[in-house]
């Protein structure tokens, strides 16, 4: 009988590659978890992943995220309509304002965190839509699910799972939005594959990141502050537009806003880091078949 042979042997330099290659990533992951693990489990103003005034370096002070929040582009009524604890101020743009919203459609939102922007779509999408925040974070999950029970939310649900391999069906999604957490992914490119396999044909993307407009010196991207602050790993806008277009993507839409770097210098004073990086709106469709 013929025995199987693993990866490892038959060709063990490749293997040991890729197993390094996965092993960087988790490490990846793992760090920017921890991150957002403190960010869940605050209930101070300190700043859980070092960095003041931060995407993740907010915590649960109501006055501090409206402030933030209405700056990012969300309306005050809209943060009166959800429940207290889901605003964390952990974004960098209202993807809600770019989605387009209508009753009925199923809404995916990649990095719910505390499911400010679940609870914002489940209002548009109305009793006759769903809404399903993916977090790979245990602990914003756990937020996630007390803050829809204190809503009241019976169209909203939240599931463990990470960006890159969503626990979604196939082709069963009108409508992916995402606040500021792609960038935080070390696997862009799978991120953008698999929003692709759920959406519907003519589903569309409707996405608030942090962009860079010049690559970052090896220095910011190496500093896991930065890195789980938002900023360290964010990727240029031609690498963005090439993993949508490679993923299937058409109406491909990266439209850099230059005004928040006033905000992003906030995120890391004194570290220049407005310099490289800005908020951007993405937005693209899967064709029709």
């Amino acid at each position: 009988m013929t025995e199987k042979t693993s990866c490892c042997d038959t060709s063990s330099n490749d293997c040991t590659a890729d197993t390094q290659q996965q092993e960087k990533l988790d490490e990846h992951r793992q760090s920017v978890r921890k991150a957002y693990s403190a960010v869940a489990q605050a209930n101070d103003e300190s700043t859980a992943c070092g960095i003041a005034s931060s995407c993740c370096g907010v915590s649960d002070d109501i006055a501090i995220n409206t402030l933030i929040s209405t700056r990012l582009g969300y309306m005050q009524s809209e943060l009166e309509n959800v429940p207290s604890g889901a605003d964390m101020g952990l974004g960098c743009g209202n993807p809600k304002a770019i989605a387009a919203l209508q009753p009925g459609e199923v809404v995916v939102d990649l990095g719910s965190g505390g499911g400010f922007d679940c609870f914002l779509a489940a209002a548009e999408v109305g009793g006759s839509g769903r809404v399903i925040g993916v977090d790979m974070t245990p602990d914003m999950i756990s937020k996630a699910r007390r803050n829809a029970g204190k809503g009241g939310y019976t169209n909203v649900e939240f599931r463990l799972g990470e960006i890159e391999f969503l626990p979604i069906a196939d082709a069963s999604v009108d409508v992916i939005i995402s606040n500021c957490v792609i960038n935080l992914s070390p696997d862009k490119a799978q991120v953008f594959r698999d929003a692709f396999r759920i959406l519907k044909h003519g589903g569309r993307l409707a996405i608030s990141d942090v962009v860079a407009t010049v690559e970052l010196p090896q220095e910011m991207r190496m500093d896991a502050d930065l890195v789980a602050g938002c900023m360290g790993n964010a990727s240029l806008i031609d690498q963005l537009e090439s993993y949508m277009q490679d993923a299937g993507f058409s109406d491909i839409r990266i439209e850099p806003k230059d005004e928040s770097r006033d905000f992003i210098r906030d995120w890391a004073p004194g570290r220049g880091i407005e310099e490289y990086v800005v908020s951007a709106t993405i937005a693209a469709f899967k064709p029709q078949l």
